[in-house]
């Protein structure tokens, strides 16, 4: 495989370099900035791009930058993303555009990983193949991101019952007649939804309507 990484530690650039090249990959070019790695990119079009999020000129979110605009040129082209720390929003940037008409893989790993080889060269091969590879961390935080994104997540599990009777167009008669639980208490839970999902009386909207959809757009 041919690959290509821009990093900004000599150290650590020098390091992966090693790394793969004992391991019969080919590098092809390495790099310490992000503008090099767009000119490299286009030099050389390798199979695999290793990018360190945080790179010059400024040392902010430059190698994810770069690492966008490859994705929109060059989709074939697989990204295998570098970072000191879980960092949800470049995650979700780079993720975002995954498949939507790009064939390279894509990956985001913590630097902490490459110190276990084999798990580093797995994730490398996995994304010059056109797959994914993501660190057990950045799921678990994206995750963690999406729970409390999600509308229905103050709900209780009775409340989600309901909320999901109230979507297939039942009363709340018939909702008590199929939880076999007084009407009164249905009330009460659907009071209990309107107001967890922020929806106070209005003149012209019905909560209902209005749960129903949060519940299809969940």
């Amino acid at each position: 495989m041919r690959i290509l990484i821009a990093e900004d530690s000599v150290l650590l650039r020098a390091g992966l370099t090693r790394l793969l090249l004992d391991a019969g990959e080919d590098v092809i070019a390495s790099v310490g900035d992000a503008d090099q790695l767009l000119v490299a990119v286009e030099r050389h079009r390798p199979d695999l791009a290793v990018v360190d999020v945080r790179m010059p000129p400024t040392n902010t979110d430059d190698g994810l930058r770069a690492a966008l605009q490859m994705r929109a040129r060059w989709p074939e082209i697989g990204i295998l993303v570098l970072s000191q720390y879980v960092e949800e929003r470049y995650a979700t940037e780079l993720l975002a555009g995954a498949g939507t008409g790009s064939t390279g893989g894509l990956g985001y790993l913590l630097k902490d990983r490459v110190a276990d080889v084999a798990d580093f060269l797995v994730a490398v091969r996995r994304v010059g193949e056109g797959g994914t590879a993501l660190d057990p961390e950045v799921v678990a935080q994206l995750l963690a991101r999406s729970r409390q994104r999600d509308p229905l997540a103050a709900l209780s599990p009775r409340e989600r019952d309901v909320l999901g009777r109230m979507a297939e167009g039942l009363s709340n008669s018939a909702i008590a007649e199929t939880l076999v639980v007084n009407e009164s208490t249905v009330e009460k839970h659907v009071t209990n939804i309107f107001t967890k999902l922020d929806l106070p009386p209005a003149d012209h909207s019905h909560r209902r309507v209005l749960a129903v959809l949060r519940w299809l757009g969940a």
